[in-house]
Order: C-alpha cells, then structure tokens, then sequence
C-alpha cells in the first residue's frame, strides 16, 4: 500500500512540477527580452531565431519567457508555443509565420488583445488633457475637403449592403 502511495506521491509531483514550468516555445524572429510588457520598456536581453523559451506568464499581446539570454517579456507573435519544426520545411514556415500568414488558407495571425483589462478599467480616471488633446486631432468638413483636393482624392459612389430585417 505504501508503494502505491508513494507512487501516487511522485506521480502528483511530477505533474505538478511540468505545470508550475511553464510551456515550452520558440523564437519566430529576432526580439528583445524586456523588463516590463511595453515596446519602450528597458531591454533586458535579445532572442534571436530558434532560441528556446520558457513561457511563465502572459499579459495582452505579450509573453513572459525565460531563456538563456534572460527573463522578461517578449511579443507574443515573436514566439510560437511548442518546439521548433524540424526538416526542410522550417524556413517556409518561418516566412509564413513572419509574413503573418499561415497555413494552406493563407490566413493572417491575429494576437486578439481586447485593450483595457478589469482591473485598469476599476482605477480608470477622467484626464481633461488627453480628451483635448483627442479633440486636437479632429477635422473641419473643410480641412478633410482640401486634404482629399490635394491628394487627388475622388469620392466614389457605392451600394450599401441590403439591412437585415
């Protein structure tokens, strides 16, 4: 009974252990590893193509890793999860990947960040400055006219789709 127990024992474990390590990934492209999940944020190391990597953590269209050129955050459309192809086939599917296109459908990789997470949204604050400074960027009917004169812009009639009832 002791032997199961013990068995049961290091079988928890060891799955416990994969769990808490992460998951495996590897470099797509060249990027650097920072410290923080901001593309301005300080750089902590560099990946370059095929370096492994482990995933601990994720946070919008970023990934926390840990590697042996240092841990931090990396784009996530930087990495691909699992190991890396093996054969001839690998520099295609790079250059798929690196394009944005994958697959036989050709269909472009999305990371699906929606924005503001619950917790940004809870400490949210009214900031008179950037809803002016928002307003800066509008445009008179006038201004979009002689914008569009000068890029030789012409205006195009077209149909609008039928409204669902």
């Amino acid at each position: 009974m002791k032997l199961i127990q013990a068995g049961m024992a290091m079988l928890l474990w060891a799955l416990m252990a994969n769990a808490l390590a992460g998951e495996a990934g590897v470099a797509l492209k060249a990027d650097d590893i920072r410290a923080e999940p901001f593309g301005d944020a300080k750089s902590v190391g560099k990946l370059v193509v095929n370096d492994k990597v482990d995933i601990v953590g994720k946070n919008g269209g970023w990934l926390q890793v840990k590697s042996s050129k240092g841990k931090g955050w990396v784009r996530m459309l930087s990495i691909r999860k699992g190991d890396a192809k093996k054969g001839a086939n690998e520099a295609a599917g790079l250059l798929s990947m690196t394009s944005g296109r994958a697959g036989t459908g050709k269909v472009v990789a999305t990371t699906g960040i929606r924005g503001l997470n619950e917790e940004e949204l809870k400490t949210a604050k009214f900031n008179e400055e950037e809803v002016k400074a928002l307003e800066s960027y509008s445009a008179s009917k006038e201004q979009a006219q002689q914008f569009a004169n000068e890029g030789k812009l012409v205006a195009r009639q077209f149909d609008y789709l039928p409204e669902v009832k």
